[in-house]
């Protein structure tokens, strides 16, 4: 079989296409597959690093704006957008692919559109809980449109074409017990975990929250190990502030650039502080994880901020908005959750509702419908 998966802009759109494409290969080898994605995104680089064959679809978002800079992009988008349909043929022709799989990110919509205008069986996946503007350009164009949730059903015109699957997680995950990963870790003294990161560029705002949370754990003992990943712009800042605030030796404080054991940290977890991206939200229900999530205000369509209002609807989550999670309130949250057994089961009871383990196997058995 021949399959083209068509992705891009952030790895929760990538990543699911990965453990697809991953899947298939291990079902049957000789399953040829090809991305498109965009020339310059980062997808290029998640791909090329799995070992798959990659072409190039320009296209670009707009920007709602008239200023002169913004009207100057739009204009180039516009030709990419219009150049972006006879591209996206010349490599279905050359690839001739029996399936097409879109999973996010303007490069999906040419790919798809035109695939099944030429009659090719086509899939969508939506890792977010309300579709992006790319998915619901694509309803009128796609077999079926694959999502994480039963509530996100609500949000399509179609929901006869709407799959409810989940979003794929590493099976590293899983590798380990919660007891293996605290013993792994040396969190071996019965305090509980409490892992945080904002994504793999940080935030400076909030990292700057964070400090002030380290200086509140310190305050009240150290009730809980931390573990907590800077990300790479704030790096140096961090380092800084930690010497200057006398936190930088602190035995129970594990701050990082980067958290590159992340399966193992996050099995070893009682609470999680994070973003609300899509990668994130599937990793917490798959793993019926308790969160505080602080939902990003410089997305597209506020959609982190929706993904976090549904986990905090079925009571996995608590929701503080930026503007409101200084160091003060973060630490309050999570020192209220841990303190109370039942809340942290209540929460990971709300989590595990929601995930869907397998959903990489669901995503294959939907897909493949489409060609048998």
């Amino acid at each position: 079989m021949r399959v083209i998966f068509t992705c891009g802009g952030t790895a929760g759109h990538v990543n699911p296409a990965l453990a697809l494409a991953g899947l298939m290969r291990q079902r049957d080898p000789q399953t040829a597959v090809l991305f498109v994605g965009t020339p310059d995104g980062m997808e290029r680089e998640l791909v090329a690093k799995a070992g798959y064959d990659y072409a190039a679809v320009e296209v670009d978002s707009f920007r709602r704006s008239m200023r002169p800079e913004a009207m100057r992009h739009n204009l180039h988008a516009a030709g990419a957008l219009a150049r972006s349909g006879p591209a996206a043929k010349a490599i279905l022709r050359e690839f001739r692919p029996d399936l097409v799989v879109g999973t996010g990110g303007y490069a999906s919509f040419p790919m798809v559109k035109a695939a099944a205008r030429a009659h090719i069986p086509t899939a969508v996946h939506e890792s977010n809980s309300v579709p992006g503007l790319t998915t619901r350009m694509l309803e009128e164009y796609a077999d079926v449109i694959m999502v994480g949730f039963e509530d996100c059903r609500q949000h399509y015109r179609h929901p006869e074409r709407i799959m409810v699957t989940g979003t794929p997680v590493r099976g590293d995950f899983f590798e380990k017990t919660p007891l293996e990963a605290r013993q792994n870790l040396a969190f071996d003294d019965g305090r509980p975990v409490v892992v945080s990161f904002w994504g793999s560029l940080g935030a400076s705002h909030m990292n700057e929250a964070m400090l002030d949370m380290f200086e509140k754990e310190r305050e009240n003992g150290f009730p809980f190990h931390h573990v907590h990943a800077v990300g790479k712009s704030g790096w140096e800042t961090m380092e800084t502030a930690l010497r200057q605030r006398e936190l930088a030796l602190c035995p129970d404080l594990d701050v990082r650039q980067y958290i590159y054991n992340m399966a193992t940290v996050m099995r070893a977890a009682d609470l999680v502080i994070c973003r609300a991206g899509a990668s994130t939200i599937s990793e917490l229900t798959a793993l019926g994880m308790p969160a505080i999530m602080v939902p990003s205000p410089y997305v597209t369509n506020n959609h982190q901020e929706k993904n976090a209002r549904l986990l905090e609807a079925h009571g996995g989550a608590r929701v503080l908005l930026e503007s409101e999670a200084n160091g003060a309130a973060l630490y309050d949250a999570a020192a209220d959750i841990l303190r109370s057994p039942e809340t942290q089961a209540r929460m990971k009871q709300g989590m595990a509702q929601l995930g869907i383990p397998d959903a990489a196997e669901r995503i294959y058995d939907t897909v493949m419908a489409l060609v048998r």
